[in-house]
């Protein structure tokens, strides 16, 4: 006899036009395999649209939905009500708003429906309110933006998050996300059979960092480095000392500095700085904020000492990288956007 947990559920799946495709496939295919591997239909998913209308990708290729967002907004009060809706977005979140999709975000919470946001998603659950004092995850390219707009929600590094029935998740960890959702229901076994089905070597702890910048393509696993790293990133907007850092991991300034050049080849505070020029390009370029701010968003006493470090890391000026990647033009359609719904 099945328990509540693992009673038929129905998911909504939104798309947003230029959405990730990895991201939408890979949660979809762990329902797929879950009811593969139970050998029953445990998981049912509809896709819906803004007008119910075939959806473009972002890599191009279109997918057809089943109804539109205003259907769903009918069934939601009837019988086919699901049990969770997930918003999927990707490139260029922001001028894909509307006020019927916040409208329907808001209703699903009050009726005590799951709700998720997969890659950009994320973006579209703060911008209907309901990410307020929430713990949330966004793709790390948007998360300096994100953090900035939405400075109330309680942004983390890892690959998925959940609280209080919201979910959101970056990039794959979709996967990881709905084989929790499923774990929770069926049990470790069943979410192992699934890894193994998919080729996937196990299940990712949603608190798992998205990535170490800069050192992947070094192939860099040593742990002392990891959490050095992971203190940096936590602390860009007023940057920590090595000695601090040091004392934090219960290691002298020298050996971390020893660490640094025997692993990364470089020096843990021009690693500290390439982070934080780092995080204000993306500033740069997907946000209208103005230079001076975000010198003081990633920790610079001024915005000429800004621009220096900028120009020696990136080979441009600040002003330059902005011009060139249009950055304050999508972030100004993203402001207003967001104060239309306000209004």
């Amino acid at each position: 006899m099945l328990t509540p947990s693992q009673e038929q559920k129905t998911f909504v799946f939104y798309l947003v036009p230029e959405f990730t495709l990895l991201a939408f496939s890979s949660a979809i295919e762990v329902l797929r395999l879950a009811n593969q591997v139970t050998g029953h239909e445990h998981y049912r998913w509809r896709l819906i649209s803004a007008d119910g209308q075939p959806v473009i990708a972002s890599n191009g290729v279109y997918v057809s939905v089943d109804s539109s967002l205003a259907t769903e907004r009918i069934l939601l009060f009837g019988l086919q009500k699901p049990f969770m809706s997930l918003v999927c977005s990707g490139r260029r979140v922001q001028d894909y708003t509307n006020r019927s999709m916040d409208a329907w975000l808001r209703e699903c919470r009050r009726m005590r429906i799951h709700v998720a946001g997969l890659c950009t998603g994320t973006y579209l659950l703060a911008r209907a309110g309901i990410l307020q004092d929430r713990r949330c995850t966004i793709h790390w390219e948007n998360s300096p933006a994100f953090a900035e707009q939405f400075n109330r929600s309680a942004l983390t590094a890892g690959i998925f998050e959940f609280d209080d029935g919201i979910y959101t998740s970056a990039g794959t960890g979709s996967f990881d996300m709905m084989l929790h959702i499923v774990r929770q229901a069926f049990g470790s076994k069943t979410a192992a059979e699934i890894c193994s089905q998919a080729l996937i070597m196990r299940m990712r702890d949603k608190s798992e960092r998205q990535r170490l910048a800069f050192a992947s393509s070094q192939g860099v696993n040593n742990a002392i480095i990891q959490a050095a790293v992971h203190l940096m990133e936590d602390n860009m907007s007023s940057p920590i000392s090595l000695t601090e850092v040091g004392f934090r991991l219960h290691l002298s300034r020298r050996q971390i500095e020893r660490l640094f050049r025997n692993q990364l080849s470089c020096s843990p505070a021009r690693y500290y700085l390439k982070l934080r020029i780092e995080r204000a390009k993306l500033l740069l370029t997907q946000t209208a904020m103005p230079v001076v701010d975000v010198a003081v968003a990633c920790g610079f006493v001024s915005a000429s000492h800004f621009s220096k470090c900028y120009r020696q890391i990136e080979g441009n000026s600040p002003q330059a990288d902005r011009k060139l990647w249009g950055g304050a033009i999508g972030a100004s359609c993203q402001q207003r956007s967001c104060e239309h719904s306000l209004a």
